[in-house]
C-alpha cells in the first residue's frame, strides 16, 4: 500500500515535586505569558499567529499568499489582517515582504502551539485517539484551554517534550537532534522516525492517518527498500510491512539516520 499526496518521553519513576517546580519555572521563562496577556487576542489572530509559527519553524519564508492558502481566505483579507497585527505589534515585515513574528507575537504564538501540542499528547496518550483525530480535536481545544490548565495537564501526562508526531512543545525540556528528510536516504539505509512536518500535516491531513495506520511511530525503525526518482516514489519497511509513498511526502518525514 502507498501514499502519494511513539517514543515515551516521560521521566521514569514517580512524581518529582522538585522537577515539577523546575518545569513550571522553565515554562514561565520560555513563554513569558500569563492568561491575562492573551485574553484579548481573537481566534482569527490566533490562527494567523499559529500558522506563521509553523511555517517559520520549517525554515520557510512566510508570505501573505502562503498564509491565504493556509487559513483559507482571500489574499486581500490576509493583507488587511496582517496590517492590523502589525499595528498591534504582533508581526513585522522584512524588506523582501516576508512576514516575521515580533518578540511579543512569537511569545503569543508559542503559547498557542504549546496548548495545541499538549492537548494532542493528552488525546493520544491518555484518550487513545489516532494522530489525525487528535490533531483536529487539539485545534479546537487550544483556544479554550488556559495556559494554567495546559501547564497542569502537561505535568499530569509526564511533561513530554514533543507532540505525538515529534514536533517540540515550546517551553518543554529537550533539544532538537540532527535530522534529515526520509527522501534523502538511499536503498538499504536504516533510520528512526523523529517527526512529521507540521506544514505537511496541514497540506495533507490524511498523511497522519496513513502513517499511523501503517505502523509509523516516534522512534520506530524504518528500512528503505527501494527509491525510484523517475517515478518519484520510495518504498520503506516498517514493522515487517512494505509501505510506498511519494518522494514529496517522504521529504516531509524527518528521521534520525
Amino acid at each position: 500500500m502507498g501514499y502519494s499526496g511513539g517514543v515515551d518521553t516521560r521521566p521514569a519513576g514517580g512524581r518529582d515535586v522538585k522537577g515539577d517546580a523546575v518545569a513550571r519555572a522553565r515554562v514561565a521563562a520560555a513563554t513569558k505569558l500569563d492568561d491575562d496577556q492573551d485574553r484579548g487576542v481573537s481566534g482569527t489572530v490566533e490562527r494567523y499567529l499559529e500558522a506563521i509559527f509553523y511555517i517559520d519553524a520549517e525554515g520557510q519564508a512566510v508570505r501573505a499568499a502562503h498564509l491565504a492558502e493556509w487559513v483559507g481566505v482571500a489574499q486581500p483579507s490576509v493583507a488587511a489582517a496582517l496590517q492590523r497585527m502589525a499595528r498591534a505589534g504582533l508581526v513585522e515585515f522584512s524588506p523582501a515582504k516576508e512576514v516575521l513574528l515580533s518578540a511579543h507575537g512569537r511569545t503569543l504564538a508559542a503559547a498557542i502551539v504549546r496548548r495545541h501540542r499538549i492537548a494532542e499528547r493528552w488525546l493520544v496518550d491518555v484518550l487513545r485517539f489516532d494522530w489525525l483525530t487528535a490533531d483536529v480535536e487539539a485545534s479546537r481545544l487550544e483556544h479554550g484551554l488556559s495556559n494554567a490548565v495546559a501547564d497542569r495537564l502537561h505535568e499530569l501526562i509526564g511533561r513530554p517534550s514533543t507532540c505525538p508526531h515529534g514536533n517540540p512543545i515550546p517551553g518543554a525540556a529537550g533539544g532538537r537532534r540532527p535530522e534529515r528528510a526520509l527522501a534523502s536516504l538511499g536503498p538499504g539505509a536504516r533510520a528512526r522516525l523523529m517527526r512529521i512536518s507540521e506544514v505537511a500535516e496541514h497540506a495533507a491531513p490524511d498523511l497522519l492517518r496513513f502513517l499511523g495506520d501503517h505502523g509509523f511511530s516516534l522512534g520506530g525503525d524504518i528500512l528503505v527498500i527501494d527509491v525510484s526518482p523517475g517515478a518519484g516514489a520510495l518504498t520503506v519497511r516498517v514493522r515487517e510491512r512494505d509501505v510506498a509513498m511519494s518522494l514529496d511526502v517522504a521529504g516531509k518525514v524527518w528521521v534520525e539516520a
